[in-house]
This record gives structure tokens, sequence and C-alpha cells, in this order.
């Protein structure tokens, strides 16, 4: 039984999600460590999604900075566990997306893993996606394999939803390949409004959103995006999913009460999560949720109501945080690299073939 830690931090940028997991038959949560993202690095961070200057500079300080945060709270997780650098076998590092943009041919996540390596004395698997992505894929989403690992025996008809800054579905039935793909917005453009509005990170509970009303032309209109309109395999990011995407499209229309297009945003990532759904998957007989979105209350009523059939329900229903889905699932991928097992799916990516995904930082 080996020991694995994982390190997320996904597009919402709000912190780093580490998860310490013991590998054996199945993947099994022994602990968890959350970290804030300082506000001056999350700015960074933001920033380094689009062109500036001085950027390899700029990504270079981020990412040493990033590395040595990640690196304090796996310090911080193991004291509290009683446990010495040695006892993990390696750090599953997903770094922090910059960019993108596999249709150009490339996707960027920085960590700089050789300082994470060298501050903890843990092997470090990194850059998880640039592979898949040499392999002609789109390097996301690659929690599909392990969200197959964790419930596939259920024996259903089932989904695995992902919402986190962005939206990722994982579809499992019995006796086919893993399917998966990029629904569109998670919390992404939730956040950004409300942050620009009120100053909050996040509208909790989807509060803020329930007290507006959907507007049906705003809604048609950013419906009307051509990534809705395309099949997986696909993925998306901040690249085109943005405040400036969302500000063009008001311009165009009449004003609108800021909780109302809250409302019609929360209404988008509900809609553009179950249409892709029912489009890719027949007789869905369960829907499990993880990530952020699990906890917005808002959120899953809308996603019941737009999926009578099934049963609605946060991971946690099967023994599974919610919150730690993803960071667990970036361990585990750091044993499969490790061991040589290939962890894309060309039916999720669209990649040639199956991939050992990953590159090593020995200790």
């Amino acid at each position: 039984m080996a020991l694995y830690l994982g390190v997320m931090s996904g597009t919402s940028l709000d912190g780093l999600d580490i998860a310490l997991i013991e590998q054996g038959e199945q993947p099994e949560l022994l602990a968890t460590h959350y970290l804030p993202m300082p506000g001056d690095l999350r700015q960074e961070l933001l920033a380094l999604c689009s062109s500036g200057p001085d950027e390899i500079a700029r990504a270079a300080l981020s990412e040493n900075r990033w590395a040595t945060l990640a690196g304090e709270g796996i310090r911080q997780l193991l004291a509290r566990q009683g446990l010495q650098a040695d006892a993990i076998r390696a750090i599953g590092s997903h770094g922090q997306t910059i960019r993108h943009e596999p249709a150009r041919g490339f996707t960027v996540q920085i960590g700089n893993p050789a300082l994470l390596a060298e501050l903890t004395g843990i092997s470090v698997v990194a850059d998880f996606r640039r592979r898949d992505v040499a392999a002609g894929g789109q390097g996301a989403p690659l929690v599909p394999a392990f969200h197959e690992t964790l419930f596939g025996h259920l024996g259903k008809h089932l989904a695995v939803l992902n919402v986190g800054g962005f939206s990722n579905l994982s579809l499992i039935e019995q006796d086919k390949p893993v399917h998966g793909f990029d629904c569109g917005p998670g919390n992404v453009l939730l956040d950004a409004w409300i942050e620009r509005k009120h100053g909050q990170a996040y509208d909790a509970d989807g509060a803020w959103a329930a007290s507006g009303v959907v507007q049906a032309g705003l809604l048609n209109a950013l419906l009307a995006d051509p990534f809705f309109a395309g099949s997986g395999p696909k993925s998306t990011g901040r690249e085109v999913f943005n405040l400036a995407w969302l500000d063009g499209h008001l311009a165009r229309l009449p004003a609108y009460r800021d909780e109302d297009v809250q409302a019609t945003l929360l209404e988008l990532t509900a809609r553009s999560i179950i249409d892709s759904l029912i489009n890719a998957q027949q007789g869905t007989e369960a829907l499990l949720v993880c990530g952020g979105g699990a906890r917005n209350g808002a959120l899953m009523a809308r996603l019941g109501q737009l999926l009578p059939e099934a049963r609605v329900t946060s991971t946690g229903a099967h023994g599974v945080d919610p919150d730690w889905v993803e960071a667990m699932a970036f361990a585990w991928l750091a044993h499969c690299c490790l061991e040589g097992i290939p962890a894309n799916r060309p039916s999720v990516t669209a990649a040639k073939g199956l991939r050992v995904l990953g590159a090593i930082y020995p200790a």
C-alpha cells in the first residue's frame, strides 16, 4: 500500500487542494489540507491567462511562489499526520493552467515541479496534460479515468459531473469505454460577476442567482457560442469564457438587473451541462456531482429539475467528498505514471491512443 499526495489548483484560482491517499485496490482518501490562494498571486496568475509584457519572467516567478505555497501546505499536512517525507511515494502536482489551446497544439500548466521536489524531498510527477496533446488529444478532461475507477462498480448508466471553474462530464456505462468532455463554464462566470458587483469570491449556495430572474434573450445569446454546438471530445478554458466575453454580449442587449445576469449565468451552467449530457448518454440513471458546484444549492436543484428521470446527488452520497475528487485524481495519476499505466482515455480526449501521462522529478 503506497501513499501519494495530490495537489490541485483549478481555474477558479481560489486555493490549493492537497489530498493524501492510500493506493490499494481502490484509492482511499486519508487526509486533506486547503491553502487559500494569496490575493496578489491569484491576480498575477489570472493576468498570465492572457498576453502581456514580460510573460516568461512573470510566469517563472509566479510558479516559484506557487511551488513554495504547495510545499508549505504539504509540510503542514505531513506534520499533522505525523508522517515523514520518505513515507510518501510521490506527489502528483497538476500545477496551474495559464493557457489551454489544444486546437493550436499546446496547453501550459506552471508550478515548478523541480522546486517542489527540492522543497519537500519527495518525488514529483507533473505536466500530465501535454503528453495527451502531443498525441493529438485535447489534454482535458483527465479525470474521467479516475471517475471510472471510483464509481464504475456502481454498474448503471452513470454520469459524474465536476463543476469547478469549468464543468466536465464523465459518462460511465458497463462494457463501454468511459466518455467525457468539457460542458462549458461552471463557476467561472458566476464567481467573476459577483466579485465585480459585490466584491465576493463566490455566490454562496447560489443565493444571489436565486434572487434573480433568468433572461431568455441573454441566455439564448450566450448559448449561441460555437463551443456549445460541438459534441465531445472538447475542452475549454478562460481563453473562451471570461468577463470580456460576457461584456461583449451584454453590450449588444438591453440593460439587465445584476441579479438577473447572475440567474442567467447559473442557468447557462445548468443548461450547458444537461443539454450535453442528454445528447451524449441515453437513460442516465444517476448524476454524481463533485467540485465546488456540488455545494451550490440553487445549481443542484436546477440540475435535478432539468434531469427529472435521474437521481442527482453529490459524490458524498457514495462516500467520496466532492471537494477532494480532483486532488485525489492527481495523486492517482502520479501512481499511474510510476507504474507505467496509461491514464488518458482516447474516447474522452481524442488522442491517437493510450498514453502514460506525466513527467517525473525524482526527490
